[in-house]
Order: C-alpha cells, then structure tokens, then sequence
C-alpha cells in the first residue's frame, strides 16, 4: 500500500486518548486501531505479531544475515521502531476530513513548504500526523524489506503503544520481551529532526476547598475557591510559560481550571530539561499552596504531583554511536539533520531509562496537538527512507 494510503486510512480512525478513564488504553478507539493495524502487520508479512490486553504491539522482521561481515563474528544489533497509536486530547480527532492541497494554499502552513503536495484537515480537527504519521512510515518500511528480500539486514522489532499523549505510553511496554538492543521512536516533527534530549516532565493537580453561603451574609465567612485558585495561578512567575519560553528554557503550564465556589482543582504541567531546576519548580508548587494554608487554614489547597519522564540524554551519552547512525541515516536519505532538545516527550524517554535507549526522529508533520496540524508528504518519505537506511548501515 502506497505510504500516503496507508496514513489517510490510519487517520480515519479516532483514537484520542483520555487521562480520566483509567483503563490502558484510555480509550476504545484506540484497541480498534490496534486490532486493525496488527491483522495489517500479519497480511505485509511480519512475524511474532502479538497485541496484549493493553493495546500494545509488537512484531518482527527477521534478519536475513546474522554478522557484520565474513571476516568477524560480531552480531547485527536488534534495531526497533516505536511509535504511538493515540492522538493529543488538546483538539478532537473524530470524524477526521483530511485532504491534499499545495502548501501555498493554507496561509498557516510554513513557507518553506512552498510547491509542495501537503496533507491538512478542514480544521475541525486535529489531523494525528502525532503520531500515525510514525506509524505509516514504520509499516511502509518494513513493507518494502519484506518486498525486497536483496536488502542485507539484521533483526528488526517494531513497536505501537497507546497512551502516549497522556504520559502512559511506556506504563506496560515489555523491554525485555520488545528484545532490542537500541530503538527509535518515530515521533519528531519537522523534517530532518534528530532529538535525544527531553524535559523533565511532572503533572500537578491543586485541588481548593472552599465554603459557600448565601452572598449576601457572607461577609467574614464565604471562601471562594476560584478567586484562591487565581491567586495561586498568579503567584507564579508570569513569563515562565509555554508561550515565553523556548530551547532548554522550562516552564508552568495552566492546563485545566475546574470549578465552583466551593471546589476548584488547577491542572499543571511542569517542564525542565535540567534535572534540579525540574525539582526546584516542583518545590516551589508546594511552597505556594502551604503559602495559602497559612493564609486561608490548613487544608484548603492540597496538591499531587507525578512525575511523567525525564531527560534521556543521561541515557543516551554513553551510546552516542546510535546518534551517529541515525545522522548518517538521514543524510544518505538526502535530509539535512537538525539535532535539538524536544520541548515535550515520547515514550523513548521513559523507555531509555528502563534499560532500551531510544532516541527520536523526526515524522514530518507540523502543528502537532491543533487543528492546523499538517503533514508534507515529501517530509513523510523522507522519514520512512531514514528507516531503510538505519536498517541497510
């Protein structure tokens, strides 16, 4: 199946995922996503297709050699793939309307992409480029080994989780089963991205009680737990946000306001690539809502905080020599490659530090989590050839 196909048809299925649910996956959409895409990875000819009761898939391409060359006895390393199956809760992904227009068409799509076939949404929706866009070129790839058995190449695993968007992506991946030496998360953005630094992540919830009586004898006794909730929205550093801040600069973000006079719950992210600046911001949370106990009692603002992933890069170091492939990939897939920290997360930062280093490449898409996310097709092809080439070096 053609690559393009292939990701217009994974788009038509909805599969955003849902921290409140619970369960693993979060949502139902994304095990029939899952039970579509593992019949698929059977029928292109795969082996050891399995998919667990959590929705994760595993499968293998057999290596068709054993050494590197006649003259040594070293062994092809097991390389895996990895991408995810579910979509960003930040904007729908139901009933998604996608079509291919030239880049100049769209006035929010990067002009750098000019003359170029891209694929958008009508903006309704978000388009799942994040992370089908993995997916397709994952497939593609090892579709096109499969049809070309003169391509010399060792053991490969690949690898869909669900879940990703909300953290959980890594919860019941089975390193030890997945069997790799190393793995790539397909799961960048712009063309040529090459990532094997992270943030440090943590969610925060701030849950404020109030008291509510009629307001008009509610002098010296009302406790609205909104206006507490704004005061600790506005204690924090005001320019420390996503939006004024970019590179290894870290940040608080309000996600979610929730309330009434009586309830009010504040939902953080935090995010720092350095280590102890990410422990500082976590204290400094705490610090504000023991700053409104003294103020208002003891027990009107309790937080929980959870660590999501931190900095791969740790990880990555004493492994450089696949960073290095991965360059050579890309460039003999004639990309330039752009080395840069994510400013966010995939499953190959939690997955590096339980023992299988897992560095990203880019995808191709643009404007992850909005409805104005896109994806040029030249840069959805060029991601699928670095697979070859990292399979072929």
């Amino acid at each position: 199946m053609d690559i393009v196909e292939r990701f217009l048809k994974y788009v038509s299925f909805c599969t955003t995922s849902d921290e409140n649910t619970g369960m693993t996956p979060s949502t139902p959409g994304q095990m029939e996503f899952a039970q579509y895409l593992a019949e698929e990875l059977k029928s292109i000819g795969l082996t050891e297709v399995s998919l667990d009761e959590n929705g994760y898939i595993i499968a293998t391409l057999p290596g068709n050699v054993e050494r590197m060359n006649e003259l040594t006895s070293e062994r092809i390393p097991v390389i895996g793939f990895i991408a995810h199956m579910d979509t960003s809760p930040d904007a729908s992904g139901k009933h998604v309307k996608a079509s291919i227009v030239k880049a100049e068409e769209r006035d929010y799509i990067d002009p750098r992409y000019k003359g170029q076939d891209v694929i958008v949404t009508d903006t309704t929706t978000l388009l799942g480029a994040d992370d089908k866009a993995g997916i397709a070129e994952i497939v593609t790839a090892m579709e096109y080994l499969i049809q070309h058995p003169e391509i010399q190449h060792g053991k490969v695993r690949i690898g869909f989780t669900p879940d990703e968007e909300i953290g959980c992506g890594a919860d019941h991946f089975d390193v030890k089963k997945f069997g790799a030496d190393f793995a790539y998360t397909m799961d960048g953005g712009a063309i040529g991205e090459l990532e094997f630094e992270n943030f440090n992540a943590a969610s925060a919830k701030i849950h404020v009680h109030g008291l509510n009586v009629h307001p008009g004898t509610a002098y010296h006794k009302m406790r609205n737990s909104m206006r507490i909730a704004y005061q600790i929205a506005v204690m924090l550093p005001r320019f420390q946000t996503p939006e004024h801040t970019q590179g290894y600069e870290g940040f608080y973000h309000l996600i979610g306001m929730n309330g009434t006079v009586e309830e009010t719950t504040l939902s953080y992210i935090i995010r720092d690539h350095d280590r102890t600046q990410f422990e500082y911001r976590k204290r400094e949370l705490e610090h504000l809502v023991n700053k409104i106990n003294a103020e208002y009692g003891a027990g009107t603002a309790e937080i929980e905080i959870r660590d999501q992933y931190y900095n791969m890069r740790e990880k990555i170091e004493p492994v450089m020599h696949i960073i290095d492939l991965a360059k050579s990939a890309i460039k003999s897939a004639g990309v330039t490659p752009v080395v840069k920290p994510i400013r966010g997360g995939t499953d190959g930062a939690r997955l590096s530090f339980e023992g299988l280093p897992c560095p990203n490449i880019f995808a191709g898409g643009e404007n992850f989590h909005s409805r104005y996310e896109y994806l040029p097709i030249p840069s959805l092809k060029a991601a699928m050839n670095v697979i070859l080439e990292i399979v072929k070096i």
